[in-house]
């Protein structure tokens, strides 16, 4: 229960620190390539400008073309130049048609002049950072001016830099996973000491408090044995107090029970156990108190899974073996029995009605339990026609001393609220399941599932 309380602290620590670690990096990454490419952008820029003056632009005296621009003047120098930052010149006149390129070849791209920088995509999944000026002088357009940077002044760094994010990030986890694993253990430590001082506390207590009840017990039961005893009262006290008794006897051997199976102390002593002979026993235990109350408890035993049945006391050998402690499994299917048949009132108005079904069936395939190697399963349902449960106390229904109907804890037949919190640590130490399917008013089935091998 501890390490599973420690595992989930440390997944927390980890998860939160690694969200927020991925939205610092993340923040980071955009920023630098934001930085980047407005760098780039206003090398760009400044090119076009420097570019732009240094144009030779002259007349031509013509009507339809006033003004033209003299390349070999205009682009002689700012080629040499441009070659060393890695950034292409083009020149189109105005029709938007090329004159002259720093590209060995055209690249095919439709003219945008926006001024804007602008990202575009090139054969063999090259890039280029591309700004388009238009040169006019008034109204007349003289041509366009296009400027190209590679894309790799950005992506390369931008590589390296999510490389770096994503390294640092992975080693800040991990450590982050190690330094809360172990947080969580020194938090976790005083909580797991005090919870093993009153584990320990709460088995010292039972076993100390077993040998005084018996004794208890024990000079009551001699008491009411002696014919001397002759007041009618004094009788009557002394079973009171034996019944008492009894009661606590049964209280304190259920929290030993519980404290040591807390504790690790409670193996099962494994054996052979046919469950069908069990439940036969179990049956017989309880068939008076049912009798009396009018209420019919039965047995059905499935042999096959194709669910042919038959009634008690028709066996079938070995069809119902499996591997477990008999004492304790006594113990669970003695509290559900006894549960459906203190729960299940007899019927006044149609005797026969009331009733309590033990049904015993061979599994192969459950499917509320993860099967392993094709393993075989025994399923055992109680299901009685009682009171049944409130849907909002189904969470809490395996909690220890809670009782679905408080009203019923002065009730001297009533338990004391340990018998579902028992019958699911023997569950558990047979690695089985337990589940409880009820309706109001009608009914309650409690279903066991026992794997055949442990």
């Amino acid at each position: 229960m501890f390490q599973a309380t420690r595992r989930r602290l440390a997944l927390w620590y980890t998860t939160v620190t690694a969200v927020l670690l991925l939205l610092f990096a993340t923040g980071v990454y955009l920023y630098v390539r934001s930085t980047l490419i407005e760098r780039v952008d206003d090398t760009l820029e400044h090119v076009v400008e420097v570019v732009e003056r240094s144009l030779v632009i002259q007349p031509t005296g013509a009507s339809g073309i006033p003004y033209q621009v003299n390349i070999e003047a205009s682009f002689r120098d700012n080629s040499d130049t441009v070659e060393d930052d890695h950034i292409d010149l083009e020149w189109f006149n105005a029709n938007g048609e090329l004159l002259w390129s720093t590209f060995s070849e055209p690249l095919n791209i439709p003219l945008h002049p926006n001024n804007i920088g602008q990202t575009v995509h090139l054969a063999a999944n090259q890039l280029l950072r591309q700004v388009t000026e238009r040169v006019q002088i008034g109204r007349y357009v003289v041509g366009y001016l296009r400027v190209s940077h590679p894309w790799f002044e950005v992506t390369k760094p931008s590589r390296q830099l999510i490389f770096e994010l994503g390294l640092g990030t992975l080693v800040m986890i991990l450590s982050t996973a190690a330094i809360g694993w172990f947080l969580s253990g020194l938090a976790m430590k005083p909580v797991g000491e005090s919870y093993q001082r009153l584990k320990q506390f709460t088995a010292d207590a039972s076993h100390e408090l077993r040998n005084p009840i018996a004794m208890i017990q024990t000079n009551v039961q001699v008491a009411l044995a002696d014919p001397d005893l002759e007041s009618p009262l004094q009788r009557q006290q002394l079973k009171v107090v034996e019944r008492l008794t009894q009661r606590l006897g049964r209280l304190v051997n259920d929290l030993l029970f519980l404290a040591r199976a807390d504790s690790g102390m409670l193996q099962p002593e494994w054996q052979a156990v046919p469950l069908d002979a069990l439940l036969m026993e179990v049956i017989e235990e309880q068939q008076l108190v049912s009798t009396n109350k009018g209420i019919a408890l039965s047995l059905h035993l499935v042999e096959t899974p194709s669910g042919d049945s038959v009634n008690f006391p028709v066996l079938s050998e070995d069809v119902f073996m499996l591997q477990g402690d008999w004492n304790q499994l006594a113990r669970l299917f003695t509290n559900l029995v006894s549960n459906a048949v203190q729960y299940t009132a007899a019927s006044t108005e149609k005797p026969g009605e009331a009733a309590v079904q033990v049904e015993l069936r061979h599994l192969e395939r459950p499917s509320n339990v993860k099967v392993r190697n094709k393993q075989s399963f025994l399923q055992v349902q109680v299901q009685d026609t009682g009171i049944g449960i409130a849907e909002s106390a189904l969470p809490h229904i395996f909690e220890r001393f809670y009782r679905v109907d408080p009203a019923r804890a002065h009730n001297p037949e009533a338990g004391s609220g340990l018998g579902l919190a028992i019958a699911k640590a023997i569950v558990e130490n047979h690695c089985g399941k337990i589940e409880i399917e009820t309706v109001l008013n009608q009914g309650t089935t409690v279903s066991v599932t026992l794997p055949i091998n442990n």
